[in-house]
């Protein structure tokens, strides 16, 4: 079920938050020897909490909306006292000593954490392949990824292991898995989540942001987590609008552009042919598509990858064995950083520390680093222009569906080449959200993107939700084997 459909449960005394976490615990116990989309639990802190909400309904006093629902938090988001791993071996010990500022705001709501979820070490991957100490597989097929880097968050909604979830996207890392694994994902414009206590990937591009089962429950969670904060200079100041309200059924009037350069080479048949149908849906309801165009598109990829593996290495060369994390001893400091970095990254995490190393690098920065930047500034002007001639744009969420398992591991630029769709959002800072579309033959889920301007969150959801509401048969239950998800 839904936030909002427990929550109504909850507010009629039909059903004891206690009752709920308790069947949703005995629920992940069945799934996660085949899904494995958690790292850590926090099954005793998440009973207390829901017996607290018990006592203040039973009390008459009013919850919130996601008081009581148990969720859980991608393993790179700081909770106080609960591991923070990032899937890496460098901080396979790290406990948190302060809280992220969104699970404080999640906390005075009274959320129950059942557990930090798995992921690409350090967010760095499309398949959670890379994560140091699981292999997180899709919900509706074990064979196939559940893509990533969120994939145990994407994956954890999906199989029912909990209600909802937060990620982080830093180039599609929500929308991607969202899409794979046939659940809601949303990246939120570029500040208007805070980021303190998000364990740095890229600076610049990453944002936290919720993985649900529909478009309501998304609203719900991004009003909890949406506000200024202080702490994260480059969140965006202002009060924020209750985005409930938006998921109105009706987009007459509405345009809807679908970009050109998203439907032509690269892009799988039975991706392009969902996407079609969902414009016709569009259409049957009134909105009006037009078609736009976007040609730098075919640059933001390469201009992504360098801009954000540069802001990796800047930001990873922290962990040197000094300060925290694993250290591994030596002789000298030297030989004792070079073999703790060795050691505790993954290859896919040394291998974008080496790539933006070296676009830093003296003879290299203006070639790359600086024409990335220059490159970055065309694709946010060029989205500002299409958003003069219509209000949200409609793409693939990703080329394909999921892979298989090993299909794409040893080719890092086919694995790169599944964010082609994703990626130009996060340069841009504007919002994004991947809605199941439908299904491939081989069984596996389809998701359509939806682009808005900067804090265009409202209207986001309001195309979002009117096409859910159209296309009820898009969202269904996975289930593997004997297990029903």
């Amino acid at each position: 079920m839904t936030i909002h459909e427990l929550h109504k449960k909850l507010t009629a005394k039909e059903l004891s938050a206690v009752e709920l976490t308790k069947a949703i615990i005995a629920h992940k116990e069945k799934t996660e020897p085949i899904v494995h989309a958690y790292l850590s639990d926090s099954h005793e802190d998440a009973l207390k909490v829901a017996a607290a909400v018990d006592a203040k309904i039973a009390a008459g006093e009013a919850i919130s909306p996601l008081a009581g629902i148990p969720g859980a938090i991608k393993d790179n988001i700081c909770i106080e006292g609960q591991k923070a791993t990032c899937a890496s071996k460098i901080l396979e010990n790290f406990v948190p000593p302060y809280n992220a500022t969104i699970v404080e705001q999640l906390k005075a709501l009274d959320y129950v954490g059942l557990g930090k979820l798995n992921m690409d070490e350090f967010a760095m991957g499309s398949s959670t392949e890379n994560s140091a100490f699981a292999k997180t597989t899709n919900p509706w097929n074990a064979e196939y990824v559940p893509g990533g880097s969120s994939g145990g968050a994407a994956a954890a909604v999906a199989a029912g292991s909990a209600i909802w979830s937060l990620g982080s996207d830093t180039g599609g890392s929500i929308r991607q898995p969202g899409s794979y694994c046939g659940v809601v994902g949303l990246k939120p414009t570029y500040g208007n989540v805070s980021r303190y206590g998000l364990i740095a990937y890229a600076s610049s591009l990453d944002q936290i942001g919720p993985l649900t089962r529909d478009v309501t429950d998304a609203a719900i969670v991004l009003n909890a987590i949406s506000g200024h904060d202080p702490k994260d200079s480059t969140s965006i100041p202002g009060e924020r609008p209750d985005y409930t309200k938006a998921l109105v059924n009706d987009v007459k009037g509405l345009k809807i552009g679908m970009p050109k350069e998203y439907f032509g080479e690269g892009i799988n048949s039975e991706v392009r042919e969902a996407i079609e149908k969902a414009a016709k849906t569009y259409e049957e309801l009134g909105a009006e598509i037009v078609e736009v165009s976007l040609p730098t598109s075919k640059y933001a990829l390469s201009a992504y990858y360098i801009i954000a593996l540069a802001e990796a290495s800047t930001n990873l060369a922290r962990y040197d064995g000094v300060s925290y994390g694993l250290r591994v001893p030596a002789d000298n400091l030297v030989e004792m950083s070079t073999k703790t970095r060795t050691e505790g990254f993954g290859l896919e995490v040394q291998r974008r520390i080496l790539l933006g190393t070296y676009v830093l690098s003296s003879g290299y920065y203006d070639a790359y680093y600086l024409k990335a930047l220059k490159a970055r500034r065309l694709v946010k002007n060029e989205f500002d222009a299409a958003f003069e001639k219509v209000d949200v744009l409609l793409t693939p969420t990703a080329p394909n569906t999921a892979f298989k398992f090993g299909e794409k591991v040893n080719d890092p630029l086919s694995m790169y080449m599944e964010d082609i769709c994703t990626t130009p959002v996060n340069l841009a800072g504007i919002p994004g959200i991947s809605v199941p579309a439908g299904f491939a033959s081989n069984g596996m889920p389809i998701g359509m993107q939806l682009l808005a301007p900067a804090m265009g969150e409202e209207v986001l959801l309001r195309a979002a939700y009117a096409f859910e509401q159209a296309r009820p048969e898009c969202t269904k239950v996975a289930s593997i084997g004997e297990v029903t998800l």
